[in-house]
C-alpha cells in the first residue's frame, strides 16, 4: 500500500502542477477578460436573479439555499484542513484566487449546460451537463462518453470512498480509540445505508436527508461563526499569516509558496466545483427563462461556497494552531471545535460530518447513474455500477487519507481537463447569449431567450424554441436596469 500511496501522489503532484494549475489559470483568466470579468461586474445582478418569482417550483433564491446546503461537505469541512495542514496559511488565500477566477469558469459552463440540456421523461423537467454540450455543440460523442466515463469514476467511485474516509476519520476522533475492527464495520455500515438508497430506492432514507442537511448546514455555519467571532481579536493575525504564507513573506514549515498554490487550486476547486463539469449536471436540470441566469447563480455559489463557508472554516483551524506539514483532514477541523468550544462541539462536528458526507455520497451515485444513461441504457452496467459505488464506501473507510484524496485529486483533474477542452472553444457561445441577455436588460426587461434570437448557435440546441417559453422579451414586463 505504502509504495501505491507514493506513486499515486507523486502523479497527481505532478500532473497538477505542470499541466492543470497552469491550464485552469489561463483558461479562468480568459473568461474573465473576454466577458469583461462577468463574475465580478454583475454581482448585483446576481442577487437580483433571486428576487424572481416564477409561476410554479422552486424560486432562484430557493434554489441557491437548497444547493448552498449540498455544497457544504468534505470540501468545506476536510478539504480545507488539508489544504492548510499541507499548504500553511497561504493556501487559503488561492483558494480565494481560485474562486474569483474560477468564477467565470462556473459561468460558462453552467450557461453552456442550460443551452444544450434536452427533455427529461417527465414533463417540464430536463437533464444535460458537460456530456450534452460535448456531443450537441462539438458533435463529439466520444468526448461525451469520455467525459461520462470520468465522472462516474471521480464521483460515484472515488469521491465515495472520500465521503465514507471522512466520516471514518469524524468518527474516531469522536470516539477517541482506535480499535482494528473499527473502520471496516463502519464501511460496512456505510455501505449498508447507501446500498438501501441505490438498489432498493429507499424514498425515505433520502427525504429525510434532504430534510436534515439544511438543518446540518445552518449549525455548522452558527457554531462555526460563533468560534470565529470568540476569537475576532486574532483575525488580523491570522489575515496576516494567510496574505504572508501566500507570498513566501514569512517562512512558515510546510507553507512554501508552490506548495501553497498547489493545495490551495486543488482544495478549492474540490469545493466550490468552478470548471470541473459536475455542477453543470444540476445547471442544466433548473427551468428558467434565460441560460445566464443560472450561469450567474452558479458563479455566486462559487463565491459563497468559498468566500464564506472555506474561509469561515479557515479561520477557525487556524485560530487553533495546527500542526502543518502533515496531512490532516477532518480530525484537524474537529480538533479545532473542540479546543474553541469543548467535546461537545467535536461530537457536533461528528454528526455533521455524517450527515453532509452520506448526504454526498447518494448525490455522487445519482451523478454518476445520470452519465451512465448517457453511454448506455443496459441494467446489468447498472447494476454492476451500484456494486462498485458500495464497495467503494467500505474501501474509503479502511483507506489511508493520503491514497484517498490523491486518487481524487487524480480522477477530479482529468474531468476538468476534458470539460476545459469543451468549455474553452465553445466559451464564444456562451458570451453570445450574455451579450443578448444584457442588451435584454439595457432595455430594462426581465430577459428570455429563444434560440431564434442569437442565429448561428453551434451544435443542436433541443430546447429554447418559442413553445418553450410563455411570453417574448417585449412581452414581458419591465424591470429596473443593472
Amino acid at each position: 500500500m505504502g509504495t501505491l500511496e507514493t506513486w499515486v501522489v507523486e502523479l497527481n503532484d505532478a500532473f497538477w502542477t505542470y499541466l492543470l494549475i497552469p491550464l485552469v489559470a489561463v483558461a479562468g483568466i480568459w473568461f474573465t477578460l473576454r466577458s469583461k470579468g462577468v463574475q465580478i461586474r454583475l454581482i448585483p445582478e446576481m442577487f437580483r436573479v433571486f428576487r424572481d418569482k416564477p409561476q410554479s417550483g422552486v424560486s432562484p433564491f430557493g434554489a441557491f439555499t437548497i444547493s448552498a446546503a449540498a455544497r457544504i461537505g468534505t470540501g468545506n469541512i476536510a478539504g480545507v484542513a488539508t489544504a492548510i495542514t499541507l499548504g500553511g496559511p497561504g493556501a487559503v488565500f488561492w483558494m480565494w484566487m481560485m474562486a474569483l477566477v474560477g468564477g467565470a469558469s462556473a459561468f460558462v459552463e453552467s450557461v453552456l449546460a442550460q443551452l444544450y440540456k434536452v427533455r427529461d421523461t417527465e414533463p417540464g423537467t430536463y437533464r444535460g451537463g458537460p456530456a450534452y454540450y460535448m456531443q450537441k455543440a462539438l458533435g463529439m460523442r466520444w468526448l461525451g462518453v469520455v467525459f461520462a466515463v470520468l465522472i462516474t469514476l471521480t464521483f460515484g467511485f472515488v469521491l465515495t470512498a472520500v465521503q465514507s474516509n471522512t466520516i471514518t476519520v469524524a468518527a474516531k476522533g469522536s470516539f477517541g480509540s482506535d480499535p482494528s475492527w473499527f473502520n471496516p464495520v463502519l464501511g460496512v455500515v456505510l455501505a449498508v445505508l447507501l446500498a438501501l438508497a441505490v438498489f432498493f430506492g429507499v424514498k425515505r432514507l433520502t427525504a429525510v436527508t434532504k430534510v436534515i442537511i439544511p438543518a446540518m448546514a445552518a449549525l455548522y455555519l452558527l457554531v462555526g461563526l460563533v468560534i470565529v467571532l470568540l476569537n475576532l481579536g486574532n483575525v488580523p493575525g491570522i489575515l496576516g499569516d494567510i496574505i504572508g504564507g501566500a507570498f513566501g513573506f514569512r517562512e512558515v514549515a510546510g507553507g512554501a509558496v508552490g506548495t501553497a498554490i498547489l493545495q490551495g487550486v486543488r482544495r478549492g476547486m474540490f469545493s466550490n466545483e468552478a470548471g470541473m463539469g459536475s455542477a453543470p449536471n444540476a445547471a442544466a436540470a433548473a427551468e428558467t427563462t434565460h441560460p445566464v441566469k443560472q450561469g450567474l447563480v452558479q458563479t455566486l455559489g462559487v463565491y459563497f461556497d468559498t468566500l464564506v463557508i472555506c474561509t469561515m472554516t479557515a479561520f477557525v483551524i487556524l485560530s487553533a494552531n495546527p500542526t502543518l506539514g502533515e496531512r490532516g483532514g477532518a480530525d484537524v477541523t474537529q480538533a479545532a471545535f473542540t479546543s474553541a468550544l469543548g467535546d461537545w462541539a467535536g461530537h457536533l462536528l461528528t454528526l455533521v460530518v455524517f450527515m453532509v458526507a452520506f448526504s454526498s455520497m447518494i448525490g455522487n451515485y445519482y451523478y454518476g447513474e445520470s452519465n451512465i444513461q448517457f453511454i448506455t441504457r443496459s441494467k446489468n452496467v447498472m447494476s454492476t455500477y451500484r456494486a462498485v459505488v458500495i464497495a467503494c464506501a467500505v474501501l474509503g473507510a479502511i483507506g489511508s487519507v493520503p491514497l484517498v484524496w490523491s486518487l481524487a485529486d487524480v480522477t477530479m483533474g482529468a474531468m476538468v481537463l476534458v470539460n476545459l477542452i469543451a468549455i474553452i472553444p465553445l466559451s464564444a457561445v456562451a458570451f453570445r447569449l450574455l451579450d443578448d441577455y444584457l442588451a435584454q436588460r439595457r432595455q430594462g426587461l426581465d430577459p428570455v431567450f429563444r434560440k431564434d434570437q442569437v442565429p448561428g448557435l453551434r451544435g443542436e440546441v433541443e430546447c429554447w424554441g418559442p413553445s418553450d417559453q410563455d411570453a417574448t422579451p417585449q412581452e414581458r414586463m419591465p424591470v429596473g436596469s443593472p
